[in-house]
């Protein structure tokens, strides 16, 4: 697919505490270029996951560890850019009159998912998502744990129903994956092609016959 140009869309990447969060940040660095306002927040669980789990897969572009460490930004960040802790309240994405176009909540651990569902709005997280919701915007969960029980499967249906899109960063094997970044890449692209967006991070299935 074909990268994608700049859009006026606004976007919410929410990072919570379930295993994943490489995913977050490829998927920072795919949406800046694309969009013209990026907002990130990120759970208090999640700052604990996101030093130990991004060790070994460190990524020098756009690190997810360094944005959420960093309180301003200069240049072009300053423009697309704005990080939010998880307990502002007065955070833009918490009212509806600033609603982000789109949310995606990646890793989304079944903590956050069911607080989701049930409208239970303790953290700017929760709260941004209720607001996507019932502004009518995009919402994209991209729940990791496995195996799931059947609680964790009736939330995922509720949710459904209620137009969210619940997208498993599940990797697939169609596209011969040679390393790690290719089973990230499609995972990204996934999520990419849910928003809207195209994208090169992976061939198309069947190429010759599309």
């Amino acid at each position: 697919m074909e990268r994608e140009g700049n859009t006026e869309q606004k976007v919410l990447v929410a990072v919570t505490g379930a295993s994943g969060t490489i995913y977050a940040e490829r998927l920072i660095q795919e949406l800046m270029p694309r969009v013209s306002r990026l907002y990130i927040v990120a759970s208090e669980t999640a700052l604990a996951v996101i030093p130990y789990e991004m060790k070994p897969l460190r990524s020098s572009a756009y690190s997810l560890h360094s944005l959420l460490k960093k309180n301003s930004f200069k240049g072009e960040h300053a423009k697309k850019l704005a990080v939010f802790a998880n307990n502002d309240v007065f955070a833009p994405v918490a009212s509806g009159s600033s609603a982000p176009d789109q949310m995606v909540v990646v890793p989304c651990s079944m903590g956050t998912l069911a607080r989701i569902r049930t409208g239970v709005s303790q953290s700017l997280i929760e709260r941004s998502a209720d607001v996507v919701m019932k502004e009518g915007r995009r919402l994209i969960l991209c729940p990791r744990e496995t195996p799931l029980s059947i609680l964790h499967l009736e939330n995922m249906l509720s949710m459904a129903k209620m137009g969210v899109t619940i997208l498993p960063p599940t990797p697939a094997f169609y596209q011969q994956p040679k390393n790690m970044d290719d089973l990230i890449n499609f995972v990204v692209g996934k999520i990419l092609e849910a928003m809207g967006f195209h994208h090169d991070l992976y061939p198309a299935w069947n190429k010759k016959r599309c």
